[in-house]
């Protein structure tokens, strides 16, 4: 049973894959439809066609490799500087310019000279290329919201599970209390197992995220503490301890390695499943972009230890880079986990927001030949254009994206590579979950 559960949830994660990545081109060919623009094709994957149709002017299909998708719009670049789209060089620089341009002027028929991408004013073509992203951005949003108001997020709630005898450094938190050691401030205080505090000094108490960075920053201060127990409200007081604990990060969450000098009160939070509202969504799905952000940006910094887990075989750590085979993987070892099916439908529902967040991020870099490459170069024509007109000058023309193929090309042949270096990780040596 576990063997065909978790083909399942592979199974469900790549249906919701090709969906999102469908989703994604859906956004490019509708604005590029409404702008006129011909689309010859709209594909979801690449490879081999396994499956194709054609619709009034554009063929629509599935390829062999769900790991992608595109649609062929005409005129992508402009002529050359001789109106010529044809090779006219043996320069290999040249010759990728050229292969480019000629490709995407493969499908010009006559009368389309009035519906090519690059003859769209530069406001147009951004929307065209930022539509695709924004679709991924809004099902993420939307997956997010169902995720986190329907299903509800695990988290620590501010009611005592277990209350520490003693004050020990978090990393001997594990053993015994030694002789002599000064009694945790919850334990002086009298809070029991199944205490709720709902007031901190003052401060009314609405998650334990809230406690625990208010107890941080109480060091050495006698606080008066309101818990509920058994339905009555009482009011004990604690002083609260120096003691060296794991350092949290902006978002709450303990940092691999760090420690810091902090207040101490001494309890266990509970855990539970907790349904937010609008606000508190929207807040959580701020923190999750900010940090998908800053792990984009730390990516490169990760490459050795990904490389160090194919070759060494060492253990991949919790935020190491995992691409669609090892998200696969671990859906589909949460679908095979002995949890309440609401969670584990949870969880894929999680999984695929996060990659389709991942996707805006990730296709809004400046670079080509993502998205986000071909929005800069109609913005750089906007401003040049700008520019021209600001100081009378000739208008420049259209900004020839065409000439940036050979950067394309590194940066394809780079992103390539770490895609493999990746995939052959979360075959071989796969982040594990618990």
């Amino acid at each position: 049973m576990t063997a065909v559960m978790t083909v399942i949830g592979i199974v469900v994660f790549f249906l919701g894959l090709l969906f999102s990545i469908a989703w994604h081109e859906l956004g490019h060919l509708s604005t590029a439809k409404l702008f006129k623009i011909r689309v010859p094709q709209y594909m979801v994957g690449f490879g081999p066609t396994i499956w194709s149709r054609k619709k009034g002017e554009t063929e629509y299909g599935f390829k062999a490799i769900p790991l992608g998708g595109y649609i062929r719009m005409i005129g992508m670049f402009p002529p050359g500087a001789d109106g010529r789209i044809t090779k006219r060089s043996s320069s290999p620089w040249r010759s990728m310019i050229e292969d480019a341009r000629e490709a995407s002027y493969e499908e010009l028929l006559p009368g389309d000279e009035d519906r090519l991408f690059y003859t769209r004013k530069p406001w147009k073509r951004v929307i065209v290329m930022f539509a695709g992203p924004f679709m991924n951005l809004i099902l993420a949003f939307v997956l997010f919201l169902v995720a986190m108001m329907g299903f509800g997020v695990p988290m620590s709630l501010p009611t005592v599970a277990d209350v520490s005898p003693c004050v020990v450094p978090a990393s001997q938190a594990d053993k015994p209390c030694p002789q002599n050691a000064t009694p945790s401030p919850a334990g002086a205080a009298g809070l029991q197992k199944g205490d709720t505090i709902v007031s901190f000094d003052g401060h009314p108490i609405s998650t334990y995220k809230q406690l625990s960075a208010d107890i941080r920053g109480s060091a050495e201060k006698t606080v008066p503490l309101v818990v509920r127990r058994g339905g009555q409200q009482l009011t004990l007081t604690a002083t609260i301890q120096k003691n060296t604990l794991a350092k949290l990060d902006g978002n709450g969450d303990p940092i691999p390695g760090s420690e810091t000098v902090t207040g101490f009160l001494g309890i266990t939070p509970t855990s539970g499943v907790v349904q937010l509202g609008v606000g508190d969504s929207v807040d959580r799905m701020t923190e999750m972009a900010d940090t998908g952000l800053h792990s984009l940006i730390a990516m490169p910094g990760k490459i050795p230890a990904l490389w160090d887990s194919v070759v060494k075989g060492t253990p991949r750590k919790a935020d190491s880079p995992v691409g669609m085979v090892g998200a696969a993987r671990v859906g589909g070892e949460v679908f095979a986990m002995h949890l309440p099916a609401s969670q584990r439908v949870a969880f894929m529902v999680n999984l695929l927001a996060g990659i389709n967040l991942s996707l805006f991020l990730f296709n809004m870099l400046p670079l080509l030949p993502l998205d986000g490459g071909h929005v800069a170069g109609a913005l750089w024509e906007s401003v040049r254009r700008r520019a021209a007109a600001l100081f009378k000058r000739p208008d420049p023309g259209p900004f020839d994206v065409a000439t940036l193929m050979p950067v394309a090309y590194v940066v394809a042949g780079i992103f390539i590579g770490f895609t493999l270096l990746v995939l052959v990780a979360d075959v071989i040596n796969p982040v594990k979950i618990s």
